[in-house]
């Protein structure tokens, strides 16, 4: 008879997963950073849509330079200059958090708190900056959230960005676990390939930027976790008569993601 692997962690992407921080948080930073520099960028809110192809902030400035300012990269010190907006960004995101302008999806605080309750290990695999990820914990969740997390893989802690796998398969090792004793939740179709390439069964909670992402391979697409007084809707997946996301729906589904496999 075959051994069932038991739900044992659940590892959350960060942007549009947790929270919905791309327009109206990494886009506003950026346009700051670019002010602040004395520079003509402005990227609205259809361009950043755009621009989101390209995970990681540094690298989504390379590319929107190749494309509208190639002059700036032949700058011998284009590097360095990047590298000083995307401080700069993340210092006017993290104040941006720390005055509560960005809340969390809802279903996230209620399903991490239950997790925390059911044993369940929990992890961060997201391509955001350490700092973006400990601010926006703190301040939309809880003081201490960050001890919540086991292991925070974020940044430049692998050299390869989503939609490469690294991420997760590093999160995996700093956790000892395989991918068949957790769950991924992500928002957007390169996160997807991410997760899926690291053999993580995913679940996908829609942001204002992926409502058309190819999300082929999830086990389920929701617009949100939901909550008992504010339901989900149901893009993919069956629910089994529930409304929002628990713990218990969750264990139901990864028992039957495991006996198919």
């Amino acid at each position: 008879m075959k051994t069932q692997l038991p739900l044992q962690a659940l590892i959350f992407d960060v942007d549009g997963t947790l929270a919905d921080t791309e327009r109206d948080g990494h886009r506003i930073a950026f346009n700051a950073a670019f002010e602040e520099a004395g520079m003509a960028w402005h990227w609205d809110a259809a361009l950043y849509g755009e621009l989101l192809a390209v995970t990681g902030g540094k690298e989504r400035m390379r590319f929107y330079a190749e494309k509208h300012d190639p002059a700036f990269l032949q700058q011998a010190d284009a590097d360095d200059r990047i590298k000083a907006l995307h401080a700069s960004k993340t210092r006017h995101y993290l104040a941006l958090v720390g005055r509560g302008g960005i809340p969390l999806q809802p279903g996230v605080a209620r399903l991490m708190r239950e997790a925390r309750a059911a044993g369940l290990r929990l992890a961060i695999a997201t391509t955001t900056t350490p700092e973006n990820v400990t601010s926006l914990l703190k301040a939309s969740l809880a003081p201490d959230a960050e001890s919540w997390f086991e292991v925070i893989g974020a940044g430049d802690v692998v050299p390869k960005k989503k939609p490469a796998p690294d991420i997760y398969t590093w999160v995996l090792e700093k956790m000892n676990l395989p991918a068949g004793a957790c769950l991924a939740f992500e928002d957007s179709a390169n996160g997807l390939r991410a997760s899926l390439a690291a053999d993580l069964p995913t679940l996908v909670t829609e942001s204002e930027y992926t409502l058309d992402h190819d999300f082929t391979g999830a086990f389920a697409v929701l617009s949100d976790l939901g909550e008992p007084d504010r339901p989900c809707a149901v893009r993919r997946g069956d629910m089994h008569g529930r409304h929002f996301v628990d713990i218990e729906l969750l264990q139901i589904w990864h028992r039957e993601l495991i006996s198919n496999t």
